[in-house]
């Protein structure tokens, strides 16, 4: 059956990359009837302990350090509505909109697996957001790791007519966006509202986002490192020989150096050996999409399992642990640590076609006979921005916080790692243009002719930045370089010249037309 026709049906199974990019681009997805079938069944067996006066975290009790504070029959309506509402803090700058429908999804979907105990109605409530594209404004500023509450709670509150949301482009007030889209605010039947509020789905998608984003950055990094290895002369041996020696990802980065520098017979200038910045690219960028894949893998399940608390299982409600997202968070620490070694060995080599040392390249990369400072200035912005990647790498997750009368004493402080690793991935996307801008002036002071990933690489610096003979303002052609080698046209263009198959379609890059001809062709999951 074809994906495409019928869209994306959620299920409690992971979702994958390209279903995130599918709903984050607006496609309302469905819920399953097995799925809902789930939920129905959990919540009966949350209606039944709340009758026989069992105290309910979060439904029939206060939450955190209130949590000893049990309610009356006749307080639940105005607990529920306040809960959600009162976890409506959020501040700063708000998501993008891809982001918050894909936390929408996710959350619909951890519930599908029968393990929540919300209502069939909240879910469908979820649902109509995103059917009728309105979508809550999500500030991201408000949550130390340990479920999304300040985050989740802003769009709980939307659902139930507060708050904004943006529809058809328009930030509005959210009971006007509801009355312009023709839906009704939800009420929050007991164990709703915490549902709606006590998970880490804006996180996760978030994560995913940026993640998908840093597969992205490394992809066209490894490129314009390929470009650079070139123009420098650099021996192809070490690539080679890792296909043989290296690890399962040092080989298939060996692989694509050797595919990719195919069309580009250049000259070898080695003497015995590369610097290592030219000589260690596989293993570098092996160790990182290594890292990125195993990050991946850990985001996608999150996307599948119940983060909340309480918990449905054994058919009981019980008390969990499961909403500090450590897994998550340490991968993409590591993760950050993996883009601070991606940078230096590109900065090593923009540091190198600078100085002037092999195939008789001049130094700051100033033509013979002219009168310039050259690419001397521009170096040091290379290595600001390798110090800047550096400076974010720098595990944050097992700072301590205390929170909620003691109770709430362990945080990852997810958001937090997200946001760091987002400006890592801005920063190398300006380090790769740095470096395909320096390597295409070296490769017309060699008279070099580039040929397949190099070809393409060189010709978005020539569109934006001309042969450099006299000192010119470099920064809006650095920019313009940046935003074209970093689009998903130049992205899919890439993969299909030269594809790494098991990570470009993992990671769904390119542009959403090659995702949906790549989900064609998958089978529909059970």
């Amino acid at each position: 059956m074809d994906r495409q026709t019928t869209g994306i049906e959620l299920s409690g199974q992971p979702l994958t990359f390209a279903d995130l990019v599918r709903i984050g681009a607006g496609l309302a997805p469905t819920a399953s009837e097995s799925g809902m079938a789930r939920i129905v069944t959990a919540r009966s067996v949350v209606e039944d302990a709340i009758a026989s006066g069992m105290p309910v975290y979060g439904a029939t009790t206060g939450v955190g350090a209130m949590k000893d504070v049990e309610w009356s029959p006749e307080d639940l309506d105005a607990f529920n509505l306040g809960l959600v509402r009162a976890h409506h803090f959020g501040t700063g700058a708000p998501f993008s909109m891809s982001i918050v429908r894909n936390a929408i999804g996710i959350r619909v979907n951890t519930a599908l697996t029968g393990q929540v105990g919300c209502t069939p109605e909240l879910i469908d409530a979820y649902l109509k957001l995103l059917e009728a594209d309105v979508i809550p404004v999500v500030r991201r500023t408000g949550s130390i790791g340990c479920a999304d509450i300040g985050l989740m709670g802003q769009i709980g509150a939307v659902l139930t007519g507060v708050g904004e949301a943006v529809y058809k482009g328009r930030r509005m007030q959210a009971a006007e966006a509801f009355a312009a889209a023709g839906i009704e605010p939800t009420k929050m039947a007991p164990r709703d509202s915490l549902a709606s509020l006590s998970v880490n789905a804006v996180s996760f998608a978030a994560a995913a986002d940026a993640t998908r984003s840093a597969a992205a950055s490394i992809r066209v990094l490894l490129a314009t490192g390929m470009m650079a290895c070139g123009a420098l002369g650099a021996s192809r041996d070490p690539w080679r020989s890792v296909r043989h020696v290296g690890t399962a990802r040092e080989a298939l980065i060996g692989a694509w150096l050797c595919n990719a520098s195919d069309e580009w017979p250049w000259p070898v200038a080695t003497h015995v050996q590369d610097p290592l910045s030219l000589r260690m690219v596989a293993q570098v960028f092996g160790a990182v999409i290594e890292n990125l894949l195993s990050t991946g893998h850990k985001i996608l399940a999150a996307t599948g399992r119940s983060d909340d608390n309480p918990v449905v299982v054994e058919g009981r409600v019980m008390t969990s642990g499961g909403s500090l997202p450590l897994d998550v968070t340490i991968l993409l620490e590591s993760a950050a640590i993996c883009m601070a070694h991606a940078a230096r060995n590109a900065f090593n080599r923009c540091v190198i076609l600078g100085n002037g040392q092999r195939r008789g390249l001049p130094v700051n990369l100033v033509p013979e006979g002219r009168i310039a400072t050259g690419f001397g200035p521009i170096i040091k912005l290379a290595g600001e921005i390798f110090s800047r990647v550096l400076s974010m790498s720098n595990p944050v997750s097992a700072q301590s916080l205390v929170v909620a009368a003691g109770m709430e004493d362990e945080a990852a402080f997810l958001p937090l790692v997200i946001e760091r690793f987002e400006r890592q991935m801005r920063a190398l996307k300006r380090l790769a243009a740095l470096e395909a801008l320096l390597a295409a002036q070296a490769i017309d002071i060699n008279g070099d002719v580039p040929g397949g990933v190099a070809r393409m690489l060189y010709d978005v610096v020539r569109k934006h930045a001309a042969f450099y003979t006299v000192d010119r303002p470099l920064s809006a052609e650095v920019e313009a370089i940046e935003e074209e080698m970093a689009s998903d046209t130049f992205m899919s263009a890439m993969i299909s010249e030269v594809p790494i198959a098991s990570f470009d379609d993992f990671f769904a890059l390119g542009t959403l037309e090659r995702i949906e001809e790549r989900v064609r062709h998958e089978p529909m999951r059970a």
